[in-house]
């Protein structure tokens, strides 16, 4: 089965640093920010970065990532989306693309990564976001998505990732609420069991985990604050509590963490950030050193936003990074929603938001 854990295997902590500088960075819990690092958007290179990602179907890397073939889609088309570059690209490629999309519908009414692939709530939602985002929901069945999504609900008001799965997560809930929510459908499913699950899962320490009793994460608490937010049930919570959890993520050289004592990631840029702009408490943390952060993960040659400074780029933090952009303001990029990773603009085309 495929959680956001195999995302991270792929595009997480860590790719690219070798030697005594990444031991360095691990004793310290922080990274250098190397003073030649780029500090204006490259823009233009991270659309065309992305772009030969989608085409190069040839690649090591393209072919590997079988497993998480639509959720690289997602990343891709929302970067361009972001950008406001998706209508320029070849209608051919955009053919291709929902093509993929289609072929990895299942019959139990949910997506895959790919085609041939077990349905799977993040893939599900992350094929109706590009949907949404190419202007095509005249093709989602929504009534089998629902019934997909209904089937994945258990008696605790908790969400399995995949059918024939046992594991509960609040990323699961977070993701098949947005999935119902996209379509129009959230009445269709027991709101008030999930949101009593999320909240049973919140901390002490305003963070929130997987599930009763687990460590708080920043990705967590996005999805869960999503939940809340998605639903208007953040009175459940103590708003300060977990902003002031999330601004403590902010490393001194400007970048976030998951959890305490780990290192800073790119990806973390969206994660926390999105929190903090849902709660209304982006002040909390200094928005100006997270941008040199992101900025300087960015690939001066090739495009692309690394996790951290020196690192090899990939889409899956283009994305993050480029939507966190967005959330602190920067003029270049569209307006994105800090609970769908949706630009303001693509969600316009559904009637009933």
């Amino acid at each position: 089965m495929v959680t956001t854990d195999d995302l991270f295997e792929v595009f997480g902590d860590g790719r690219g640093s070798q030697g005594l500088s990444c031991i360095w960075n691990i004793a310290r819990r922080d990274v250098e920010v190397p003073l030649n690092s780029p500090k204006e958007l490259l823009l233009d290179k991270h659309v065309q970065f992305i772009v030969k990602s989608g085409e190069n179907t040839e690649s090591y890397e393209y072919i590997v990532t079988e497993y998480l073939r639509v959720s690289g889609i997602y990343w891709c088309v929302a970067s361009l989306d972001i950008a406001n570059k998706m209508d320029e690209q070849d209608p051919k490629h955009v053919e291709n693309i929902i093509s993929i999309i289609t072929e990895s519908k299942n019959l139990d009414g949910g997506y895959g990564a790919s085609k041939g692939h077990d349905s799977q709530v993040l893939h599900t939602l992350c094929a109706l976001q590009v949907l949404t985002i190419l202007k095509r929901t005249d093709i989602i069945h929504k009534d089998s998505i629902v019934q997909f999504i209904k089937n994945l609900q258990n008696e605790d008001g908790s969400f399995r990732g995949e059918i024939r799965s046992k594991e509960i997560d609040t990323r699961f809930t977070f993701c098949a609420l947005l999935c119902l929510y996209l379509i129009d459908r959230l009445a269709e499913v027991d709101v008030n069991k999930a949101v009593h699950f999320i909240v049973s899962c919140y901390n002490f320490d305003g963070g929130f985990g997987r599930r009763p009793g687990s460590e708080s994460h920043s990705g967590q608490v996005y999805c869960c604050v999503g939940t809340l937010a998605l639903t208007g049930c953040l009175e459940y919570i103590n708003i300060d509590r977990t902003a002031q959890w999330l601004a403590d993520r902010q490393c001194p050289s400007g970048g976030l963490c998951g959890r305490p004592e780990k290192l800073p990631d790119v990806c973390y840029s969206w994660w926390v950030v999105a929190s903090l702009a849902i709660l209304g408490r982006l002040h909390y943390i200094d928005k100006a050193d997270l941008t040199r952060f992101i900025l300087a993960a960015q690939d001066d040659e090739t495009g692309g936003i690394a996790d951290r400074p020196g690192d090899m780029p990939d889409p899956f933090h283009t994305v993050f990074g480029l939507a966190g952009l967005s959330l602190l303001g920067h003029p270049d990029l569209e307006t994105v929603d800090p609970i769908l990773c949706m630009t303001r603009r693509s969600l316009g085309s559904l009637s009933f938001i």
